[in-house]
């Protein structure tokens, strides 16, 4: 006597469909690899290259005659062991990370600022301030560092003569702000501050639009000031996104470049050299190449190691949210 199992309606179960060809399985997997392929090979050859002919050369003596001649001799560990002996490479990175510290700082507190200010405002106001902050921020940093270097020009800037007319500085339509050291790290900290504040209002913008309007108004209704609901409330929704804003601006500030050289040039003297500027000094000032190439390899460690706590927080973001 055979038995038959069936299924609850009384039919027999159904037969498995039979598994895929392994070919057909195969092909399946390797279509992610066969279309990521172009932009994986235009991506080795655009970053992977350069990055290991950067650590090639840093194990080198590379340096004006190479250039002419094309010779050059492996030096083994001798750029890096002259490297962490020199003062000049440690003073500038702690500029650097002061410096990288002052406009996080500022950058970010702004940014929370103008991001609270927006939601406060009406309609047309917020566009309006909108569409400002999207233009300063989409102005390239060349062409602003220029205009923000003859704002503070001696003898015809603006700011200068606005200045002079407060009659409260004394003769300021002379003063040359790149020849002080304490000057200069404000006319710089105050350009990057601009540029950074309309990503960093915007992005903060778009995550504060997203609080729960119910639990501000049940704060509001308990007594609680507006301090108090932005501080408890607000900021607590926030956290992710402050958070991963901030560590951006740790590493985008910390590679500035562009602004210092075309304000002070690393001066004066070496009071304004970061670590972008000290490279640059070395490798293409005293065509240093070599050296210039070990400086690059440990600010790129650095930076991967500040880009891991990018990432391991934004994953965590990713989880609260």
């Amino acid at each position: 006597m055979t038995t038959v199992i069936t299924g609850a309606a009384g039919a027999p179960p159904a037969t498995p469909a039979p598994p895929a060809p392994r070919s057909r399985r195969t092909r399946r997997g390797l279509a992610p690899l066969f279309l990521l392929s172009p932009a994986g090979l235009v991506l080795a050859l655009v970053t992977l290259a350069p990055i290991g002919f950067l650590v090639y050369t840093s194990f080198t003596d590379y340096n004006q005659r190479s250039l002419f001649t094309g010779a050059y001799h492996a030096v083994g560990l001798d750029n890096y062991t002259e490297l962490l002996g020199s003062g000049a490479f440690w003073a500038s990175l702690v500029r650097t990370v002061l410096f990288t510290a002052a406009m996080v700082a500022g950058s970010v507190l702004t940014g929370m600022g103008v991001s609270h200010l927006l939601t406060r405002l009406g309609r047309g106001w917020r566009y309006t301030v909108t569409v400002v902050l999207i233009v300063a921020w989409a102005m390239p940093n060349v062409a602003s560092s220029l205009v923000w270097n003859w704002l503070f020009q001696p003898g015809y800037g603006v700011v200068n003569w606005g200045l002079d007319q407060l009659r409260v500085f004394g003769d300021t339509t002379s003063l040359d702000w790149a020849q002080d050291p304490a000057r200069a790290y404000v006319v710089i900290w105050l350009l990057i501050v601009w540029q950074a504040v309309p990503f960093i209002a915007l992005t903060l913008n778009a995550a504060e639009t997203q609080v729960p309007r119910e639990y501000l108004e049940a704060a509001r209704m308990d007594g609680a000031t507006e301090l108090a609901v932005y501080r408890i409330i607000t900021l607590n929704h926030l956290r992710p996104t402050l958070l991963l804003v901030t560590i951006l601006s740790v590493i985008w500030d910390y590679n500035v470049f562009n602004q210092i050289w075309l304000i002070s040039r690393g001066g004066p003297g070496d009071a304004t050299s970061t670590l972008g500027v000290y490279t640059y000094k070395t490798a293409f000032v005293g065509f240093h190449i070599g050296q210039g190439a070990a400086i690059s390899v440990v600010t790129t460690l650095l930076l991967l190691g500040l880009t891991a706590v990018y990432i391991r927080n934004l994953l965590k973001a990713g989880e609260d949210l």
